[in-house]
């Protein structure tokens, strides 16, 4: 469909302005630091924003730590470390072992470069003292299937570890920190970015800087940029999917049926509960299944709702188109079963653009015709 292209392309152009080589890039030729003598990176986007990294001061100690899957593009000599997401493995606990003993082992004069992004939370972990990895991951599952936010599951996170919360930093005894962080929370709060992997200790000795380079406000004006170029006009531009999908969805819903024609954009991470077996899909397919149901028989409007990081929860579609005649026979029973995903495979609807290099939580496009 035309219209799936044009959202399709929309979408794409938001996630380039957040992509994790150009926004380190970017940051780093805007605002010039010393040159590092380490760089640990941690997250979906770990290998692009170290590749800036590399490409800004050439040949610099390296380790990334990343999802299974997204490492392909790693420029040669990294060390690289591939590890579970949403559940964290034994390969995240490998990773959250070489984090630490990499910063530990900085002498007193060195600068350590901390790269941060999302889903740093389960790609590397050490155990709290008398915690195990399947702990871990029966309490990640339990989060998961909650409808808790994000904010409410990275503090339970940090509970458990003995590397987020600014644990990682405290093992630091160089003599300067530079963090530049992609945001996947609201707020952009360092302290819950990846339960706080790169939060600099309130007593540290070291002298630091912290700088968020990348973030969902920034995806979004990219997209209203994109959209005005292309001659849409822009009906509204907000981050406020902060809720549950069912009522996401009736929002989304209610604007695009009643609102005037152009793109709506909206951000940010909805929260969705599991019942004890869910099927497949993510958040992204329950919410653009949902608004398939709100704005059933109504011409004229479309919707692609995504995940920036190309990956749907453990899915590997990002997200579904929906317009006026998705809603259909089963469709109801795949939501009340947690499988929007099959369902809407089915009928081509998935959107899987593969890995990003990055992730600044989902986009929900809708595009109301004249």
């Amino acid at each position: 469909m035309r219209t799936d292209r044009r959202l399709a392309g929309l979408w794409s152009a938001g996630v380039a302005a957040v992509e994790g080589r150009r926004a380190v890039g970017r940051s780093l030729d805007a605002a010039p630091i010393p040159r590092p003598d380490l760089v640990l990176a941690v997250g979906k986007a770990a290998v692009p924003m170290t590749r800036a990294a590399l490409e800004t001061f050439g040949e610099v100690p390296a380790l990334a730590v990343t999802k299974h899957g997204h490492g392909a593009d790693a420029p040669p000599g990294l060390e690289l470390i591939e590890s579970g997401h949403p559940l964290p493995d034994a390969d995240s606990l490998r990773a959250g072992a070489a984090l630490l003993s990499r910063a530990a082992a900085c002498g007193a004069r060195d600068h350590l470069l901390l790269l941060v992004s999302g889903g740093a939370s389960a790609l590397a972990e050490a155990p709290a003292e008398g915690l195990t990895l399947d702990d871990l991951a029966a309490e990640t599952r339990h989060l998961l299937a909650s409808g808790a936010d994000i904010a409410t599951m990275n503090a339970r996170r940090r509970q458990l570890s003995r590397i987020k919360g600014g644990r990682l930093l405290e093992a630091f005894r160089g003599a300067r920190v530079t963090v530049l962080a992609i945001s996947d929370v609201q707020g952009d709060d360092i302290a819950v970015i990846g339960s706080g992997i790169g939060l600099v200790p309130a007593d540290a000795a070291f002298s630091h800087e912290t700088r968020i380079v990348a973030s969902n406000a920034l995806a979004r004006r990219a997209v209203a940029a994109e959209a005005e170029a292309l001659g849409l006009p822009v009906q509204s531009d907000e981050e406020t999917l902060y809720r549950d999908v069912a009522e996401a969805a009736a929002m989304i819903g209610a604007r695009l049926r009643d609102g005037p024609p152009g793109l709506h954009v909206w951000g940010g991470e909805p929260t969705v509960m599991l019942p004890e077996r869910p099927g497949r899909g993510g958040r992204n397919q329950a919410l653009a299944l949902l608004i398939a149901r709100e704005i059933a028989g109504c011409d004229g409007i479309s919707v692609l709702v995504a995940g920036t990081d190309g990956t749907d929860g453990p899915t590997v579609a990002a997200g579904a188109f929906a317009d006026g005649a998705t809603w259909g026979a089963g469709a109801q029973a795949a939501l009340d079963a947690a499988d929007s995903g099959a369902w809407l495979e089915a009928r081509g609807l998935l959107f899987a653009p593969g890995p990003t290099g990055t992730n600044v939580m989902d986009l929900a496009l809708g595009l109301v015709e004249d």
